[in-house]
């Protein structure tokens, strides 16, 4: 049977990747992100069953009026994937841009319990649902310049775990994926564009893809019932930490 999925900064990389595996399961599919035309694209490629909703999940007033206009017969949503996250610079946390780290608070931490918020209540009253929320690697331990980024991962971890126990007299699931290198646009985005400092963070091995992290979600959806895939760490073979990568 197919589910009503709900997929945060669906425009690229793990998203992305979540919203192709997840059609292709022959599932509903709701993608936000803030680029609507990029939005509108990935909806004529999928081919499906989509709804695109364009705003930040910063945003909280235009997140609630996303969810709020959605059509009746699309608002009993199965699986909320929240994947909207980033990683802005590398600096020594003394040195860090306080504008970064007001962003990625936002977006990882914040915008990750808006979502929530206005998702899981329903989630509640149906007794049914599943929030797959995309951590971190980061999420388990500090690595030189991480520091704000690897606390919003932390968070993560902590806001899932709270989530489970808080649904635990449910039949609601929840699970944390935490991935490691994955090859996505996510470097491009931590150096402000610096394609050139971004391509050396993968030089010497083979990291992950988007679509790795994305089987491992939809595996976790359609679990059974019984079956609640908590947490799941996903490392490239020659990654052993979040900063222990052997390279050739």
């Amino acid at each position: 049977m197919s589910k009503i999925v709900l997929i945060t900064g669906a425009t690229s990389g793990i998203g992305l990747s979540c919203a192709r595996k997840f059609a292709a399961n022959g599932d509903k599919l709701i993608l936000t992100g803030r680029n609507e035309r990029r939005l509108e694209e990935i909806k004529k490629e999928l081919g499906a069953e989509v709804i695109t909703l364009a705003f930040d999940v910063r945003d909280r007033d235009k997140a609630e009026k996303s969810i709020q206009g959605l059509p009746d017969d699309w608002k009993s949503i199965d699986v909320l994937v929240n994947n909207a996250g980033l990683a802005l610079g590398l600096e020594p946390e003394y040195e860090g841009d306080l504008d970064d780290w007001e962003t990625m608070i936002d977006t990882n931490i914040k915008g990750l319990l808006t979502m929530t918020r206005l998702i899981v209540p329903g989630m509640v009253e149906r007794n049914r649902g599943h929030i797959i929320n995309v951590g971190s690697v980061a999420g388990d331990a500090a690595y030189a310049g991480g520091n704000v980024y690897c606390a919003t991962k932390t968070a993560v971890k902590a806001l899932s775990d709270g989530l489970r126990i808080d649904v635990a007299n449910t039949a609601i699931r929840v699970t944390n994926l935490k991935p490691g290198l994955v090859e996505t646009n996510f470097s491009n985005i931590r150096f402000h564009g610096d394609n050139e400092r971004a391509a050396n963070v993968y030089k010497g091995i083979k990291p992950l893809t988007g679509d790795d992290i994305a089987d491992v979600a939809v595996y976790a959806a359609n679990a059974p019932e019984h079956v609640q895939i908590a947490e799941v760490l996903i490392l490239a073979t020659h990654q052993a930490s979040g900063s222990v990568i052997v390279r050739k």
